[in-house]
Order: structure tokens, then sequence, then C-alpha cells
């Protein structure tokens, strides 16, 4: 394949970047004023896209994402390494605890929750599998990124320093640094109202031993029941839920 032909499959796959929770339908018009292409490009790109199942027609011109997503996200379900020996630990966390248990991973720029299990009485989570969260609020990134090389956290640092600032954390980089070493040594991150006003959550970060994030794994429940519970008890319950699982992913 050409260099010619990589770009164009590339700038045709870009249309799928453009669908979001705020603008879920796109005119082909739209779509090649947006991605500075001709409309016969973009029309062109369109068909394809819908031929694929990756897009379908809405109305006259317009466009929504089609039903191969939801074929595709079966797939990711059923062949995810992490979910496939995780979900065991995260049931048993919740017969243990009641609450939530919510597996999050990191996928270039987004924070994503790819897998919940629901506890006695469900928290009312505004994010669920596939809607990307915020990268520095809630527990889950602060294990995440406490895991992170020097050089890498770093470089976090300098690329979002309006979010960070935004998320209350420190705004120099030794402070920033020094808060997720802390977080590091103690293994786990409590959050109170960080992420949703009304619920915090208990995180553990899955490391494998060569560097490799694989995600985090948290405790959901109401922040009433959060400043109440023996945290030391339950940060052992679920670090320990995320060593086995790591240790079982190839």
């Amino acid at each position: 394949m050409t260099d010619k032909s990589l770009s164009s499959l590339a700038r045709m796959l870009s249309v799928l970047d453009l669908f979001t929770e705020k603008q879920a339908v796109w005119s082909a018009e739209a779509i090649a004023e947006t991605l500075d292409v001709s409309i016969p490009t973009s029309y062109r790109y369109v068909k394809l896209l819908v031929a694929s199942g990756l897009l379908q027609r809405s109305a006259e011109s317009q466009f929504r994402l089609g039903p191969r997503i939801i074929t595709l996200d079966h797939f990711i379900r059923t062949s995810d390494p992490v979910l496939q020996h995780a979900m065991p630990f995260m049931q048993e966390l919740v017969e243990k605890t009641g609450f939530d248990c919510v597996i999050t991973g990191l996928y270039g720029p987004q924070l994503i929750d790819t897998h919940r299990e629901h506890g006695k009485n469900p928290a009312d989570l505004s994010y669920g599998r596939g809607r990307p969260r915020p990268l520095f609020l809630g527990a889950a990134p602060k294990v995440i990124f406490s895991c992170y090389a020097p050089n890498v956290l770093h470089k976090l640092f300098d690329q979002h320093q309006a979010d960070i600032a935004n998320a209350g954390l420190p705004t120099t980089w030794p402070e920033f640094r020094k808060y997720f070493s802390n977080i590091r040594k103690a293994g786990h991150y409590v959050s109170h109202g960080e992420l949703e006003s009304n619920l915090g959550a208990l995180a553990a970060p899955m490391q494998k031993a060569d560097g490799t994030i694989l995600g985090a794994i948290s405790l959901v429940t109401t922040v009433p029941r959060m400043s109440v519970i023996d945290l030391e008890k339950l940060a052992g319950l679920v670090m320990r839920a995320a060593h086995d699982i790591t240790a079982r992913v190839p």
C-alpha cells in the first residue's frame, strides 16, 4: 500500500473520531468541512464506512455510528485478557463488600471504564463502559499514574497543566511527583466525591513486573458509607485482587 493510500485510509477512519456525545449525528457536508476534504470525497468515505457497518444513515445526508461498533465491542469484551481474569475476582469483591467493582484502563489519551460488577445497591455512575473519564479526578487515574516512570509522569505534567490545576493537584513538578510517589508507596488511593459528588472509591493499580500497566480495579460506594468503613481492610482486599489478576494476565 502506498503512502498516499495509507493517508487516505487514515483520513477516512478519522471520520469515526468526529462522533461524540455532544454530536452523535453528522452530515456529509459537515464532515467534509471539518476534515477539510471535498464533498465528493466525504461522500466516498461515508459510503465505504456505511458498507462496512461502521456508520449508518439516519436521514438524508445524515449519519451516525453503525451496528458493527456494537459487534466489535462484544468481541472486545470476550477477548480482553484483563477482563477474562478479572471478572471472578470482581464478583468476589462484590460478594464480600456489597459495593460496585469497576475495572478502568488507559487507552492512549483516554481513561475508560471497561467493566462493572454491580453491588447490592448499585451506584448511579455517570461514567460507564466506553465513556472517557477526566484524567485527574477519582481513584482510578491516581493509582494508574502513580505507576508511571518519572520521565513519563513529567511529560503528563507538562501536557495537562490546566487539567491538573482544575483537579486541585499540585502545580509544581516536585510536589506533583511527590504526590504520586506517596500513592505508589501506599499501593492504593481513596477518593471522596472527586468524580461523582456523592460517591467514593478505593482503587489499586494492576501493574506487571515489567512495568506494563494493565489498569486499575476499584470498589465504589457512597461517600457516607466510604467514610465509616475499615479502609485498611478494604485496601487489603482490593490490592490483593489487583495482584492476583495481574499475576494471571499473560
